[in-house]
Order: C-alpha cells, then sequence, then structure tokens
C-alpha cells in the first residue's frame, strides 16, 4: 500500500517552502542600467569639447562586492552615417560573460556616436595624412572618466579594473594602458588598429606604419599585462599588420601576449561578436592568470540578444 501524501496546514506550507527555496543557491540576475557621464576631450585639432555621454552598465547583485569594474569600448566605422546611428553601445552578450567572472562591466557610447551624439573628435584625416594620437587620446580620456564614475558606485572596487576594446577600443585599450591609470591591472585589445575599410581596401589600412610608431609610442609607458588577440583573415588590418605592431610595441618595451586565431567566417575583425566561443576561454585565462578569478555563482545570459553589428560599429 502506497504511503498517503503528508498534507501540511497552509501556513505551515508557506513555512516549508519559505525554508526550501532558502536552501537553494541564490539565482544570479544580470542587471542593465544607464547612466549619464560628462567627460571632457581635446580633439586633433585642440579644440576642447565637454558634453554627457550614454554609458551602459551591466552587474549582477549576486556577484562578491566590491567588484572589479570592466570597461569595455567600441569600435569605428569609416561611414559618418553608421556612426550616428549606432544607438545606444550594449554590447550584451561580451558583457555578460565578464560579469559572470564578478565584474561590473560600463560600455560608453562615446563621443560623435549613436545616443551620445556631437562632434566626431575621433576624425584623424584623410587616408594619405592620418594624424592618429589625438583621437585614440580623447576616446581613452573617455574611458577613464567613465571608470572614475562607474567606480562612485558602493559596490564597485576603487582600485580593481580592466579596459578592453574591439577594433578602435582595442587600440583605444592599449593607448589607457600606456597612462598607467592607477587601479587598471590590465588590458585587453581585440583586433585593435584604425584607418580600415574591408569595401575598398581589405585588409590594408590607412598609414599602417604610422599606426606602428603609434603602438611603440604606447609600448615606451605601458608595463601592465596586456592581450592582443586578432584573426588572421581581419578584412580591416590583414594578418601582418598586427604583429608588426606588435613587434614595435614590444622592442619598445611594451609587455603583452600575443594570440592570432585561425580564419573566422568571412571576415574575421567580426570574431568578437560573431564567434565568442573562439576568444571567451583565451581572455578567461589571461584574466585568472592576472588576479581576476571567475566567482562560484554564474549569471544566465541575457533575455534578448542584441542585433549583430554592422562593419565594426558594435
Amino acid at each position: 500500500m502506497s504511503a498517503l501524501p503528508l498534507r501540511l496546514p497552509s501556513h505551515l506550507a508557506l513555512v516549508a517552502l519559505a525554508a526550501a527555496l532558502a536552501a537553494l543557491p541564490a539565482h544570479a540576475r544580470l542587471r542593465e542600467s544607464q547612466m549619464d557621464v560628462p567627460v571632457e576631450v581635446v580633439d586633433a585639432y585642440g579644440k576642447a569639447v565637454a558634453q554627457p555621454i550614454r554609458v551602459t552598465v551591466w552587474s549582477d547583485d549576486a556577484n562578491p562586492t566590491p567588484a572589479p569594474v570592466l570597461v569595455l569600448g567600441h569600435g569605428r566605422s569609416a561611414h559618418a552615417d553608421q556612426r550616428a546611428g549606432l544607438g545606444r553601445v550594449r554590447l550584451s552578450e561580451a558583457s555578460a560573460f565578464f560579469v559572470r567572472r564578478g565584474f561590473i562591466v560600463a560600455v560608453p557610447t562615446r563621443i560623435g556616436y549613436g545616443v551620445s551624439g556631437g562632434e566626431d573628435v575621433e576624425d584623424s584625416g584623410t587616408c594619405q595624412d592620418k594624424n592618429y594620437p589625438p583621437g585614440y587620446s580623447a576616446a581613452a580620456r573617455q574611458t577613464l572618466q567613465v571608470l572614475d564614475a562607474v567606480r562612485a558606485r558602493p559596490d564597485a572596487a576603487k582600485d580593481r579594473a580592466v579596459v578592453m576594446g574591439q577594433s578602435y577600443g582595442g587600440t583605444t585599450a592599449i593607448a589607457v594602458g600606456a597612462l598607467q591609470p592607477a587601479g587598471v591591472q590590465a588590458v585587453i585589445n581585440f583586433a585593435g588598429g584604425g584607418g580600415g575599410n574591408p569595401q575598398t581596401q581589405p585588409g590594408r589600412p590607412c598609414a599602417p606604419q604610422r599606426l606602428e610608431r603609434l603602438f611603440a609610442h604606447y609600448g615606451a609607458t605601458l608595463r601592465m599585462p596586456s592581450l592582443w588577440l586578432y584573426t588572421e583573415n581581419d578584412r580591416y588590418f590583414g594578418a601582418t599588420y598586427p604583429q608588426a605592431w606588435f613587434a614595435a610595441f614590444r622592442a619598445a618595451g611594451g609587455t603583452g601576449e600575443f594570440t592570432r586565431f585561425p580564419p573566422q567566417g568571412e571576415d574575421g575583425h567580426l570574431t568578437f561578436s560573431r564567434a565568442p566561443q573562439i576568444w571567451q576561454p583565451r581572455v578567461a585565462a589571461f584574466l585568472e592568470q592576472h588576479g581576476f578569478p571567475a566567482p562560484a555563482s554564474a549569471t544566465p545570459a541575457p533575455d534578448a540578444a542584441e542585433p549583430r553589428p554592422v562593419g565594426e560599429d558594435r
């Protein structure tokens, strides 16, 4: 004869349910918020520009606090209409990966893009006469001002941070590291460079030797760990230029590790957004190596997937 189910009084049933729920592990939740951060930069023509920019912030209240901060920088389209139409940059899938690793993630929409609007403070001139340093300086300064703003949160660590970016944002991450900002322990450059256009000059960026000198300049002062990630069939920068840039960086004294992935799809430059399974293990190992182990809890993926990027915008 089977045993009859035990029926508890309603109030005891509620107590039992509460106790059972309390015994379960906390269910992590990925939280998305927005903030406007006032920033000040100087463009390539010496003009000072001050305005707020929109920053998407991803966090998880189940993560240990104070949590380290990761600022994640976006790329740059060669087309003004695409920069203006960028909207609010979210980078939700990559951000979820870093939140699962215990970070608070800040994704700025820089001056001249999408909802932030404003002048093109990253303009570097014509392809024949590129002046790269001021644009990256403007992007780096915005990155550091965003980092300071997010560090003001009560759940954010004041002295533990990583800066990462893709394409234009990747070079920006190296520019940030060269400034030796307090409390930034590592930088990650994903497909960093400038002046690329896969439609008009695939694999041949504008003035690559000037970029080589720029990376050497950064290498003279960057002493924190840096990770450089490129893909063999990058239609913006090709397979050989990034290696030359890294070699110049190292020759000048920069510290870093270079990883080149095999070809991915029709354009490896898009590996960051289209093939996260390729790069996430390498980045996770780098973070572990340099003092950022993942917490025991994990965060689920965002509710809605972000649209795939156009060019290198998102």
